[in-house]
């Protein structure tokens, strides 16, 4: 999983280690050789400093005047080289930073195409390479940890930080909400969203919740045959309407069949449409007047990559999202929608599938991500 974006990554961090500066003992050493005293000089050169100052004194204004810096500022610029040497050797011995700016932009530049060639959306590319930066020049909190590498654990961090916006526990939530949740299902044609619901209705049932499922999806030949196997096969109870029927009817027989038999969760599946088809996302947003569920989850594909993104957001637009399932993980080389939907939506991914069976539903973890895309693990 990622596997190309991993090794992009790896290749980032690599180069930057080897700008990271390893010789503060060298900065240091220059430091305090010029905080050494000079060795002491004859007892003629005393005598003719002495002398120049005893003149010097009595043609020189009072005390309190400024004294002229020299014209080409050769004193002001030691200084502040005297601080830079000493800030940069404090810097390293606290594990902050060494890094040259000059060096590290290059890098920088270089990871910004990285990310968006791997279908990572452009404003959260540039969140990561601020979080980089800063993570690599100034102080940061750590929640991640230390792989004893600078620049790994700055990417680590900054990626975390993009990817980890909104999470929320789902199971938590299931048990603490009143009975029965209501979870509704979007998306568009052929991205998974079938299968994941019964996926999930699966992963409910290993930890003891029940489910019915129900078929929204009322426009497409075969819907419900196709939700109304996934039942039979998970022994689950199944609410459909006749094709063309209304989607919100039929999730709202389902809630009433919930609540009559003492079901925990309803699973409610809605037609598959284009973002861009008006008709359709009105719909969506009746089923969510109508049902009012607790939940709505949007399922895209996670190699549609930044396709996935633009929809995430116009179906956020048309029916608030509370969450977003990413289905073929398993295939997905880059990343980029796994990277970015959660920072553009502001709203967690909160499972990833990764392969056909009903069992092949993982819970997304941002720490667990962000360790393939940095460490392979």
């Amino acid at each position: 999983m990622f596997d190309g974006l991993r090794e992009k990554l790896g290749k980032f961090s690599d180069d930057v280690e080897e700008d990271v500066e390893t010789e503060p003992e060298a900065d240091e050493e220059e430091e305090s050789d010029s905080s050494e005293p000079v060795d002491d000089v004859p007892a003629e050169s005393e005598t003719d400093d002495q002398s120049s100052t005893q003149e010097q004194s009595e043609t020189e204004p009072d005390d309190g005047a400024e004294v002229a810096p020299s014209q080409d500022g050769s004193d002001e610029d030691a200084r502040e080289d005297d601080r830079g040497i000493a800030e940069r050797a404090k810097l390293f011995a606290t594990g902050k930073t060494v890094i040259d700016e000059d060096d590290l932009q290059e890098h920088l530049d270089e990871l910004e195409l990285t990310l968006l060639s791997s279908d990572v959306e452009m404003s959260v590319a540039g969140e990561i390479l601020e979080g980089v930066e800063a993570n690599l020049v100034g102080e940061t909190r750590r929640r991640l940890e230390s792989t004893g590498s600078l620049a790994q654990d700055a990417l680590r961090e900054a990626l975390y930080e993009v990817i980890s916006v909104g999470q929320f526990d789902f199971e938590a939530r299931i048990a603490d909400d009143e009975k029965p949740v209501v979870i509704v299902f979007t998306g568009v044609n052929g991205v998974g969203k079938t299968t994941t619901i019964a996926k999930l209705a699966r992963y409910l049932e290993d930890r003891g919740y029940s489910s019915v499922l129900a078929n929204g999806d009322t426009y497409r030949a075969g819907a419900n045959e196709q939700l109304g196997e996934h039942a039979e096969v998970l022994s689950v109870p199944y609410i459909s309407h006749e094709q063309g029927g209304d989607p919100a009817a039929v999730l709202y027989d389902a809630v009433e069949y919930a609540e009559a038999h003492d079901v925990d969760v309803v699973l409610g599946d809605t037609a598959g449409r284009l973002h861009t088809s008006e008709g359709l996302m009105d719909q969506l947003s009746k089923i969510d007047r109508v049902v009012d569920p607790d939940m709505t989850l949007f399922v895209d594909e996670a190699v549609a990559g930044q396709d996935a993104v633009t929809r995430a957001t116009e179906f956020d637009d048309a029916a608030e999202i509370d969450g977003t399932i990413l289905t073929k993980a398993d295939t997905d080389p880059q990343g980029g929608a796994a990277i970015s939907i959660a920072h553009v939506t502001g709203k967690p991914i909160l499972f990833l599938g990764t392969g056909q069976g009903y069992d092949h539903l993982k819970r997304f973890d941002p720490e667990d991500v962000v360790d393939q895309l940095t460490l392979g693990e």
